[in-house]
């Protein structure tokens, strides 16, 4: 199928949204680029976006579909090369564990979102607890060995948050995780995967999760201001 013209509505921090732009990346696939703030919806976007959530992607100017899932299973599906492998229960077992990346970053979410040390320990609990089982399944150099998947298109963006959270979490999250370091670092230097953000993306980052006011953001103020006086 051939598409005239994409374009990929976003939001510069989004990494769901980025999980777009590494599949369009890895396949090819020329689209422009829309970034919309999400902390001022403009009423264009409200009027495509069902759930008012980025990303979008508009096909031909006619068509819009939302979620990150659909869009990058529409893009692997009417495109050559596809990240999906094709026996459907390994593809079935991909999606399970993109499915589980999501929730991972929903526990990521709770993390700056705590207000209390108990509650900010408890998320990094989980979150420790979640990267073991993803230790005990992971090959490398990539999830499922040698071929970058839709599966890496997923935790691309999840290993980038803690780029930026390893500096301020009590503990390495990933200790002991010899495969999964192995893998973050491969994903980390994928093109694909560092073209999903601009060059300010760490700043844009802190500043986002200083202005929650939780935990984390008293640990990024004062860590910085450490290294500020030394």
């Amino acid at each position: 199928m051939q598409h005239d013209k994409l374009v990929l509505v976003s939001h510069p921090l989004c990494p769901y949204a980025q999980r777009s732009l590494i599949t369009l990346d890895e396949k090819g696939i020329r689209h422009g680029r829309i970034y919309v703030d999400l902390a001022k919806k403009p009423a264009w976007f409200l009027s495509l976006s069902p759930l008012g959530k980025v990303p979008l992607l508009i096909v031909n100017d006619t068509t819009v579909l939302f979620e990150s899932a659909v869009i990058c299973e529409f893009l692997d599906e009417t495109t050559p090369e596809p990240l999906h492998p094709a026996d459907p229960l390994i593809k079935a077992r991909h999606r399970a564990w993109i499915e589980f990346g999501s929730q991972l970053l929903k526990d990521i979410v709770k993390l700056y979102g705590a207000k209390t040390e108990t509650a900010f320990n408890e998320c990094i609990e989980v979150i420790v607890g979640k990267l073991r089982l993803l230790e005990v399944t992971t090959r490398f150099p990539y999830f499922a060995g040698t071929d970058f998947s839709m599966v890496d298109a997923a935790y691309g963006p999840i290993f980038r948050y803690f780029d930026v959270l390893d500096d301020y979490l009590p503990l390495d999250v990933a200790a002991g995780c010899d495969r999964l370091q192995a893998w973050r670092r491969c994903l980390t230097s994928r093109p694909s995967v560092q073209a999903a953000v601009t060059e300010d993306y760490p700043q844009l980052l802190k500043s986002f999760l200083l202005s929650r006011g939780g935990v984390l953001s008293e640990r990024i103020a004062s860590g910085d201001q450490q290294l500020g006086a030394a």
